[in-house]
């Protein structure tokens, strides 16, 4: 579902060329997928890249058989609206906004009615156990509720595929695991697939494969049994 071709993309980092070189690699429809590696690894830029917010130097991004990382800054971005979901470790939640409004954003901004991305909104919440919080503002919420109000979010507008920055990073461990056991789940029963960054144990021994880097290079993959 999404492939990466041989993707480099390369950087001055203090006077060093940092970034990721020459990778390869495949996501199912309906995994959990992990880029896992220690900072500086190459995790958050490969997944800039597979989620259209960047470009490679060389190589190919395709996405459901179409080769996306070369079309038009315009394109990438009506690509990502469609298709494309995203949660952030910061959670990036609107906060002047309840939940089920921070849900609702990104439908209004396909042009769905209101009605409808209020049912759908809804719909989100449910699934991921919020629809009793649905009125509340973000700092109304616990950490682990933001987290999952931003799934919803991602999840909402029905995406291809979602990509996730360290989304346990600002968790502890009694919600970070829960956290990505309802990714694996949502995978699974949705067929949506998920592309995480992330170097935390937890999130690693969850993932149906994992996909290793060091110093911006691919050293292993592994997939669960």
């Amino acid at each position: 579902m999404l492939e990466l071709r041989q993707i480099t993309r390369a950087y001055e980092l203090g006077g060093e060329r940092a970034g990721v070189f020459a990778v390869s690699l495949e996501v199912p429809k309906g995994c959990l997928a992990v880029l896992a590696g220690p900072s500086g690894s190459g995790k958050t830029t490969l997944l800039q890249l597979a989620g259209l917010l960047d470009v490679p130097d060389e190589g190919e991004v395709r996405l459901d058989g179409e080769a996306v990382s070369a079309l038009s800054e315009k394109a990438r971005c009506d690509l990502r609206l469609r298709k494309l979901g995203f949660v952030f470790q910061a959670f990036n939640l609107v906060p002047v906004l309840s939940a089920l409004e921070n849900v609702m954003l990104p439908l209004q901004l396909q042009g769905v009615t209101d009605e409808e991305a209020r049912r759908r909104a809804g719909s989100a919440l449910e699934r991921v156990g919020l629809a009793d919080r649905r009125h509340h503002r973000p700092d109304q919420l616990s950490g682990g509720q933001q987290q999952r109000a931003a799934i919803a979010r991602a999840l909402a507008p029905d995406p291809l595929l979602v990509l996730a920055d360290e989304p346990t990073a600002s968790l502890d461990h009694a919600h970070g695991g829960p956290l990505m056991d309802l990714m694996a789940e949502l995978a699974q029963e949705r067929g949506v697939t998920f592309l995480v960054a992330s170097h935390d144990p937890s999130v690693i021994s969850r993932a149906h494969r994992v996909f290793r880097l060091r110093d911006g290079k691919l050293i292993g993959e592994e997939v669960a049994r």
